[in-house]
């Protein structure tokens, strides 16, 4: 039976189910939360005969709901000297094992159910890397894109003339994901420290001269590269030599690129909310280059690329699109946009055109349809709160050295991403083993965080 069978045949499926209802009836109009918990839960259906102490103290029940939710208004006053009102969110989810740790998304989709459905997945994201961090997730209904430095500056210090109230050092850490980078997470933390008149670490993905971490704008990109690495490595292969297809064109690509680069790889395509280009010559560092130029100074349009080196430009849609359509060999695919981007045509084309790895970069690039056919059909599957804990865990690296007063080398900060991810990959096929499911990376990963949360809270009672 596959784990996204619902066909009612045990006690623990009963409880699964209804668990599932009561998210449905009580959390409406949240689309990707309902799948988050949806994918997470029924890859937990081996533990509840193994952990009745978990049934008895209603853990299943009670880690699908957030500790707390955040909501806010953020006026701000744009270039032109009018007042605009955005909706700003925090929802601190669990944190049993650690502070509250997660990511603040700037982007247009922004809604509740958004901010929960990454706050669920970064609860046992982040008690996979090893590091005493819990859960979190925040964000705005903001477009920073088209935005002056100016208009960007006032919106983040109005954020955090409400935010600043619900975070600090040992209480929550943000940090940044979609649409805050480091010119965002500048102005977030020069207002946090004017209004507590301290330096504390309560942002991660500081720059190097307020003290962030060497490493951090690449870790999540290195990371997924890592896990896809390890992946292989069970079946006798590596990266050298592969061709590889990877999304969006932010941080995270770039850094996945760039990672695939230096392990003898070949990547073909890039993107954005414009379009997709495809590059069979191959890109290398110094076009990738270009795009850290094009995106991270300049802000631009990947269409750019396609006019600079001749590549092939496909207006309006995204890689796996892409791929579908024109019949794209790739080996690997590293989802790297957002989430529900490979739905089940594109993955049924991926596996069609040789593509034996996925390692998800973004948060649920994947949606259930996509996922079951990657493990249907015997791909190598990083699910993304394994895949892409590299970027959680470097902020938690950068935690480590702010609490430290010191600075490690890039070197060192390198190493022990490696060694986590590495860590993470082991951890996954530990648990997947041991509840029988030898091999699955989406049930071992979700049982390993899991189970550490869920024993955590069962320490502390019923609180």
């Amino acid at each position: 039976m596959s784990v996204y069978d619902y066909a009612i045949a045990s006690p623990a499926e009963h409880l699964i189910e209804d668990i599932l209802t009561m998210i449905q009836e009580k959390d409406a109009g949240q689309p990707e939360f309902h799948q988050a918990v949806k994918e997470v839960l029924t890859s937990l259906e081996p533990t509840i005969d193994k952990h009745p102490e978990f049934v008895k103290a209603k853990i299943y029940e009670r880690i699908v709901i957030p500790d707390r939710v955040l909501m806010f208004r953020v006026p701000w006053v744009d270039d032109n000297g009018d007042v605009q009102i955005n909706r700003g969110f925090r929802v601190q989810f669990n944190n049993a094992i650690g502070p509250y740790k997660g990511g603040l998304r700037l982007h247009p989709s922004v809604n509740l159910g958004i901010i929960k459905f990454l706050g669920f997945e970064q609860v046992f994201k982040n008690a996979l890397t090893t590091l005493p961090m819990g859960g979190g997730k925040g964000g705005s209904d903001f477009d920073p894109k088209g935005k002056s430095d100016m208009e960007v500056m006032r919106f983040c210090q109005a954020f955090m003339l409400e935010l600043y109230r619900h975070i600090g050092p040992d209480v929550d850490v943000p940090a940044g994901d979609i649409g805050v980078g480091g010119r965002e997470i500048g102005y977030l933390y020069g207002q946090y420290k004017k209004i507590v008149n301290q330096h504390a670490c309560v942002l991660t993905g500081k720059g190097l001269e307020y003290g962030g971490s060497l490493i951090r704008p690449e870790a999540t990109g290195y990371g997924a590269v890592y896990f896809a690495a390890e992946m292989l490595a069970t079946r006798h292969k590596d990266i050298k030599g592969t061709v590889s297809a990877v999304s969006a064109s932010g941080n995270v690509a770039q850094y996945t690129v760039e990672k695939l680069l230096q392990l003898g790889g070949k990547v073909i395509t890039l993107s954005d909310s414009n379009g997709t280009i495809v590059d069979e010559e191959g890109i290398d560092q110094e076009k990738l280059n270009f795009v850290l130029e094009l995106k991270n100074v300049r802000r631009g349009r990947i269409v750019e690329y396609a006019d600079r080196y001749n590549a092939l430009y496909y207006p309006n849609k995204n890689v796996w699109d892409v791929i579908r359509q024109e019949g794209l060999a790739v080996d690997l695919a590293f989802p790297s946009a957002h989430e529900n981007e490979i739905d089940g045509q594109n993955a049924a084309a991926l596996v069609k055109n040789g593509c034996y790895c996925v390692s998800e970069g973004a948060n649920m690039p994947s949606t259930l349809e996509a996922i079951e056919i990657f493990l249907d059909n015997n791909v190598l599957y990083g699910p993304a709160k394994a895949a892409n804990a590299g970027g959680v865990a470097t902020s938690g690296l950068e935690m480590s050295q702010n609490s430290m007063r010191l600075s490690w080398s890039r070197e060192e900060v390198d190493q022990r991403l490696h060694g986590i991810m590495k860590s993470i990959h082991r951890s996954c096929l530990e648990a997947a083993e041991t509840y029988g499911k030898k091999g699955n990376y989406l049930v071992g990963a979700n049982i390993a965080g899991f189970v550490k949360v869920a024993n955590a809270m069962l320490a502390y009672g019923i609180v």
